[in-house]
């Protein structure tokens, strides 16, 4: 045997590649990177926040259609959630060179941010 049992319930199942083998590249354009700038001084966010920015994109890489599909006008882009619930990182997929733009980041609290679904 090559390894622990499977319980009974899983036997027969076949393994799944979720995992691509390749790695979107996930840029951050200049327009959201003054979004975060401006959040971070009109909300007194803390010196590591650029790195938790960072940090909430990087499964971007891997999974690039993870976000959840915005409408509207922003029909097109897709969003996470940056390391705050309130931080909303607005992103589109362009699959042909596998790449992630990262468009805004936004307050999600805030009246002119992008919304889920159609508006």
């Amino acid at each position: 045997m090559l390894g622990p049992a499977l319980p009974k319930q899983m036997r027969g199942w076949a393994p799944l590649s979720i995992v691509s083998d390749t790695v979107a590249t996930v840029l951050v354009t200049p327009a959201a990177s003054r979004n975060l700038a401006d959040l971070i001084a009109t909300h007194s966010l803390p010196p590591t926040t650029r790195a938790r920015v960072r940090r909430s994109l990087e499964p971007l890489q891997t999974f690039p259609m993870l976000g959840a599909p915005l409408g509207g006008r922003w029909a097109g882009y897709r969003f996470v959630l940056g390391p705050w619930r309130w931080m909303i990182v607005v992103y589109r997929y362009r699959e042909a060179s596998d790449q992630v733009d990262v468009v805004t980041i936004q307050d999600a609290r805030s009246s002119h941010g992008p919304r889920f679904g159609p508006t």
